[in-house]
């Protein structure tokens, strides 16, 4: 008898050390997370860098718009399917008393399938421009940085936001619990 519950309190321990490591989807959402986080870091020290070469000095950053625009897409599109995905992002909800609970539902999911289809366009659109920037060789005009660089980041990112939400129209009409509000 004591073998039998030693090892059922083994499968137990196991069951609950394999639910707290982290799986291979928790890492792939924590990284641009992180790459979001790091550009804002940078962000934050090149803005007091800039403040106080030209305040002081009277020499501002001369590369610091590029380097603003370049990270602030970093920013902006690294959280984008997380965002996407978690449904944090901003939400006007003053129709939401005309609906059921139903209706909401059903609506909710055909703006995640809507926003997915939509975000398809925007996201070849960009990886077209950035294309042809890289054609042409273009680049930024302080620090020569490729152009097409950040514009294969924002299609990237944009079309993962679109598999994102078409995902998750699809988990609300198949797995609604599983779906984060």
């Amino acid at each position: 008898m004591e073998d039998y519950e030693g090892t059922t309190e083994n499968a137990i321990s196991a069951t609950e050390a394999s639910l707290r490591q982290p799986s291979i989807f928790h890492y792939i959402a924590v990284i641009p997370t992180w790459l979001a986080c790091l550009a804002l870091f940078i962000l934050m020290i090149m803005t007091f860098i800039d403040v106080i070469m030209r305040s002081a000095f009277d020499n501002p950053l001369e590369s610091g718009t590029e380097l603003t625009r370049i990270f602030m897409a970093i920013a902006v599109f690294a959280s984008l399917p997380i965002v996407s995905w978690k449904g944090t992002h901003i939400i006007v909800d003053l129709m939401d008393p005309l609906f059921s609970r139903r209706m909401a539902h059903i609506r909710d999911t055909l703006i995640d399938l809507a926003c997915g289809v939509i975000l398809i366009w925007p996201a070849i659109r960009v990886w077209e421009i950035a294309e042809r920037a890289r054609m042409f060789g273009d680049v930024t005009e302080y620090i020569g940085f490729p152009q097409y660089l950040p514009g294969w980041f924002i299609a990237f990112f944009t079309m993962i936001t679109a598999i994102v939400f078409i995902i998750r129209g699809i988990m609300r009409i198949f797995a609604p619990n599983k779906v984060p509000s």
